[in-house]
Formats: structure tokens, C-alpha cells, sequence
């Protein structure tokens, strides 16, 4: 099958399998790296890009969905999320790395709707967000204090 969509601001036509999902068509095809599997269930976050604006779990996206669709991963998002990686970066958030896309996303997700620097708050955010390395305290740590940044 064929299909036509918007992938970080630039349009793509892919003859495809329509049992792939969106991470397997995004990572396998494409060269798109920053999004992981995780899981493969939709459960873990390390897959999350964004859909028309809707954070979503590329592992278990069907391609079927993927026409006229506009896609934005972490890759057309690194100026935007600047100042969202320092913080990562100074508050030694990031362990291994395999998760830390996916949770920089939930967390411009969270910041650019006007999320607060409330710890509680920010836990809730990352509720579809798992990190098997940090213990999460240095994640909620970095995002508050990257909360009073402009996004």
C-alpha cells in the first residue's frame, strides 16, 4: 500500500505493509531513530512521537491511520526542546538514554500545555512514560525545573 503523509514538516509518499505499525515504518524505513521499542505494547513511552498534535505510542499506531496525517518526532523538535535537554543534562536525568526520547517528549507534551512546575503534576505527565535506570527523581527534578522556561 501507499502512503502520503507529513513527517517532521516535509511530505512523504512510502509504499508500505499495512500490518507494520508507525515505529516500524518510522525506525526500518525511514531512518528515524529517536523513537525506541520499548514494549511493543504501548505501555513503556520510549516510542512517542506526535500524531496531528496528539502524543502518541508509535509501537502500536497503525500505518492504516498514517494518511494525510502530519508525524513530528523528537529529531524536528530539538531546537524546541532545548532547553528541556539541558535541564535533563544538569540534573543527570538520563541514565542509559534508551528512554530519554520518549520522555522528553511527554515532557514538551506536558510543558506546552501549560503544565506547572508542581513535582505531582509532572509524575502524572509521565504516567505512560517507564525508566528502568533513574527512579524517576531526577526526571521530575529536571522537568520543574525546565518548567519555568519558555517552550
Amino acid at each position: 500500500m501507499k502512503l502520503s503523509f507529513t513527517l517532521n514538516g516535509h511530505p512523504v509518499e512510502v509504499a508500505t505493509e499495512p500490518t507494520l505499525s508507525l515505529l516500524e515504518l518510522l525506525r526500518r524505513h525511514l531512518n528515524i531513530t529517536s523513537c525506541k521499542e520499548g514494549c511493543g505494547e504501548g505501555e513503556c513511552g520510549a516510542c512517542a512521537v506526535f500524531v496531528d498534535g496528539r502524543l502518541v505510542n508509535s509501537c502500536i499506531y497503525p500505518v492504516l491511520s498514517l494518511q494525510g496525517v502530519e508525524v513530528t518526532t523528537l529529531e524536528a523538535l530539538m531546537e524546541k526542546t532545548r532547553n528541556l535537554r539541558e535541564s535533563f543534562e544538569r540534573h543527570d536525568a538520563a541514565q542509559c538514554g534508551f528512554c530519554t526520547p520518549g520522555l522528553v517528549m511527554a515532557a514538551y507534551d506536558y510543558l506546552r500545555n501549560g503544565g506547572s512546575p508542581d513535582p505531582e503534576a509532572v509524575k502524572t505527565a509521565l504516567d505512560g512514560n517507564l525508566c528502568r535506570c533513574t527512579g524517576y527523581q531526577k526526571i521530575i527534578e529536571a522537568i520543574v525545573d525546565a518548567s519555568g522556561e519558555e517552550q
